[in-house]
């Protein structure tokens, strides 16, 4: 191309990196221009955000982290469903394999609608990283009496690891669920 492959590399895993360098080999120097354009604005927020100090009394840059769980086996909101959140935290490479270590943030169990009643991760606590939701199904379908879970669930705890880019944004992650199947995306 004629100029400096540029990505934001920050919070990006070696597979990461080589994903996107496969990915936009092929780019027309147009599409590549505006990808390392993109990177360029991309690397000064981050840079931004690290060096900006919260003013008196502000609770982080605003971003926060929510969650829904939605039982589509009876249509219902999955209240009294335990959840748990952790940090997944690097650990030093050993002979070329990275490893997570995963932190407890918290514990949680859903209300009546479905939800934690209230942000997950907010403020100063909510940080970009790479996260892990652990969401217990199996327990939250045993609990229906036409359950016919018996014995070991098909779905028991499901992990869901994501991750924060953005610490002034708002984080949605809804789980649809049932004793056999679930979905997730990032939602609003």
């Amino acid at each position: 191309f004629q100029f400096p492959f540029i990505l934001a590399v920050r919070n990006a895993s070696k597979h990461t990196v080589l994903s996107a360098l496969e990915g936009r080999v092929t780019s027309t120097v147009e599409e590549e221009i505006a990808c390392a354009v993109s990177q360029v604005h991309k690397i000064a927020w981050m840079r931004l955000l690290l060096n900006v100090d919260h003013p008196e009394g502000a609770d982080g840059h605003g971003g926060f982290l929510t969650c829904h769980v939605l039982d589509t086996a009876n249509g219902i909101p999955a209240s009294g469903m335990r959840i748990e959140l952790y940090k997944l935290v690097d650990r030093p490479e050993t002979n070329g394999v990275r490893t997570q270590q995963k932190r407890l943030l918290r514990t949680f169990l859903t209300d009546s609608d479905g939800r934690l009643g209230g942000p997950a991760l907010a403020g100063t606590d909510f940080d970009v990283g790479q996260y892990e939701w652990m969401f217990y199904a199996g327990d939250y379908f045993a609990r229906f009496s036409g359950s016919r879970i018996t014995g070991t669930p098909f779905l028991d705890v499901i992990p869901l690891s994501f991750g924060l880019d953005d610490p002034t944004e708002h984080y949605h992650v809804p789980l649809l669920v049932s004793p056999w199947s679930y979905s997730t995306y990032r939602g609003s």
